[in-house]
């Protein structure tokens, strides 16, 4: 509940987490028929990466800071986006600006000022409902959404322990749910040890057909680093898996710094 994403907006965490989520966002968006997004861990919905925090650590200037100027082709479509809303918007911004019409967007944020931020934000729109409650029981209490198609976005702020059995835990709740969604969630790497914990923890929960998508910017062999992070997906839509590699691939060569062991994979967690 202390977590402040405004330390960290704009990092290269960020960037392979929501360009990835507007490449999602308009998949499900190829059909006609209306759809749902619940975002569990919405934050304050914008930052500003010019003063305060995010000037302090100075962690987007190695993220969008190096995107902004000549984005690669696949990321064009993302960065045009950052560009179009300003600031560094979070992912309940991006989300927003891609809903048509009929589409809805629900928020969760349990920080009481994030909470505030993201209320005002979104004050008298009729397409976003925002909650402060927690996110690991949003999941339960919130799914199936209406409409019944749709996207479910989980970005632990992972700071305590535990959290990626809270994830596993969490995604086996929303599936229950809302077998038919597509459920996205970002995960940090720092070991392995971790990583393969929460594969095979999902692989026991009998949620079918999930993906992984990582880039790694060093070898993960320092616990005290962030040294890359992935984002699971489940009910991948058509095209992901493919569409994926060239995103990550164009992210690589852009934020990567040539250290040993960087690189970006795509992983087959659970088999359809």
């Amino acid at each position: 509940m202390n977590y402040r994403h405004v330390f960290h907006a704009g990092n290269f965490g960020d960037c392979v987490k929501h360009v990835l989520l507007v490449w999602l966002v308009h998949a499900l968006q190829r059909k006609p028929a209306p759809i749902s997004v619940l975002d569990t861990h919405a934050g304050a919905g914008s930052y500003d990466l010019s003063s305060g925090p995010a000037e302090r650590t100075g962690e987007w200037r190695a993220g969008i800071g190096r995107l902004l100027d000549d984005p690669r082709p696949p990321l064009a479509d993302y960065v045009g986006l950052v560009r179009r809303l300003g600031l560094y918007p979070g992912s309940p911004a991006l989300i927003r600006v891609t809903l048509r019409p009929d589409d809805r967007l629900v928020c969760c944020e349990l920080h009481p000022e994030e909470h505030t931020a993201l209320r005002r934000r979104f004050a008298g729109d009729v397409a976003v409902a925002v909650h402060r409650r927690d996110a690991w029981e949003a999941l339960g209490a919130l799914l199936p959404p209406q409409p019944r198609r749709g996207l479910v976005l989980i970005d632990p702020p992972y700071e305590a322990a535990g959290e990626f059995d809270r994830l596993a835990k969490g995604l086996a709740t929303g599936w229950a749910r809302f077998g038919t969604g597509v459920f996205a969630a970002w995960y940090p790497i720092k070991h392995r040890a971790p990583v393969r914990g929460l594969f095979a923890a999902l692989q026991r929960t009998g949620i079918r057909d999930v993906v992984a998508a990582e880039l790694l910017l060093r070898e993960p062999v320092d616990a005290a680093r962030l040294n890359g992070c992935g984002m699971l997906v489940t009910n991948p839509p058509y095209r992901f898996e493919t569409d994926a590699v060239p995103i990550l691939a164009a992210l690589l060569d852009r934020l990567g710094a040539r250290e040993p062991g960087e690189g970006a994979e795509m992983i087959r967690v659970v088999d359809e």
